[in-house]
């Protein structure tokens, strides 16, 4: 008998929300806006990103209180990456919209091996491990790189995770 994949409803249960995938798209912007042009008006992301702009709102808020953007207020006025794009990870910024990179808040794994309900803290420390391999991840990618393969001057990101690059 032929082997099928099976479907497994736990295949996509790990994903980046869409408040933190919007807060990369809209820094993810700026850093292929050219730096020297001044703020980026929130409306201009919006249209550029195709982002609602009133969420796009609270989340660059959002984002200026983590410190990675700042803004100008008034006529000429809008948001500026607060460090180059070589420093921002989007480890950082989902966390900043998201709070800490996990897979759920399920607790710590019991240190001394005495685990209360039959075999639950060997799980906890698989959850444990993959979030750190999801952050670890998404530490790899820095918005310069995001934005050098947007512009076609790197490969696109392939399955295999490789920190190295």
């Amino acid at each position: 008998m032929p082997s099928e994949r099976c479907q497994n409803p736990y295949d996509e249960a790990v994903r980046v929300s869409t408040r933190g995938d919007y807060a990369c798209r809209a820094l993810l912007s700026l850093a292929l806006r050219d730096r020297g042009t001044g703020p980026t008006s929130v409306r201009d992301i919006a249209e550029r990103t195709g982002l609602p702009q009133p969420y796009l709102e609270q989340i660059l808020l959002a984002l200026k209180g983590a410190g990675l953007v700042k803004s100008k207020r008034g006529v000429g006025g809008g948001y500026v990456l607060a460090r180059s794009p070589e420093e921002i990870r989007l480890s950082e910024i989902i966390s900043a919209v998201d709070g800490p990179i996990t897979l759920g808040d399920f607790g710590e794994p019991h240190q001394d091996g005495a685990c209360d309900h039959e075999g639950q803290c060997v799980l906890l420390a698989v959850w444990k491990q993959s979030g750190e391999t999801m952050r670890r991840h998404l530490d790899s990618y820095t918005l310069a790189r995001v934005a050098q393969i947007a512009q076609g001057g790197s490969e696109w990101p392939s399955g295999e995770f490789n920190p190295g690059h």
